[in-house]
């Protein structure tokens, strides 16, 4: 069963409809997705570049190969374990602001639609 079963319709001149595409185009996202988004306060991102991905991956692999090093140094306890806990915490965190900061649309400060109240 469908969880949206409002539909909106609106029209466009072909200066705004462009501008629209365009930005829809960016963002990587549907049309609707992106008109969802700024009903509930956020402009979506620009969709990432391709290398983003690469470099996630990256980043992961290095990240569990840490977390690899770290059990290892847990059980014959060689390195200063309490610091490379930090480190691995670090690099997992800086992982998630990246993502955060590229991927997560941000929220516009003078919505059309008012404040909008979160759950």
């Amino acid at each position: 069963m469908r969880q949206r079963n409002n539909r909106v319709q609106i029209r466009m001149n072909d200066k705004e409809y462009d501008k629209f595409t365009k930005l829809v185009i960016k963002s990587g996202v549907t049309k609707e997705t992106y008109i969802r988004h700024l009903i509930n306060g956020v402009v979506p991102n620009n969709k990432q570049p391709p290398d983003y991905y690469k470099m996630m991956k990256s980043i992961y692999a290095v990240a569990t190969n840490l977390n690899q090093i770290a059990k290892k140094a847990h059980l014959l306890n060689i390195i200063d374990v309490k610091r490379y806990d930090e480190n691995t915490k670090a690099i997992n965190n800086l992982i998630l602001e990246i993502s955060k900061t590229i991927i997560a649309p941000q929220k516009y400060s003078n919505s059309p639609f008012g404040k909008i109240k979160s759950k």
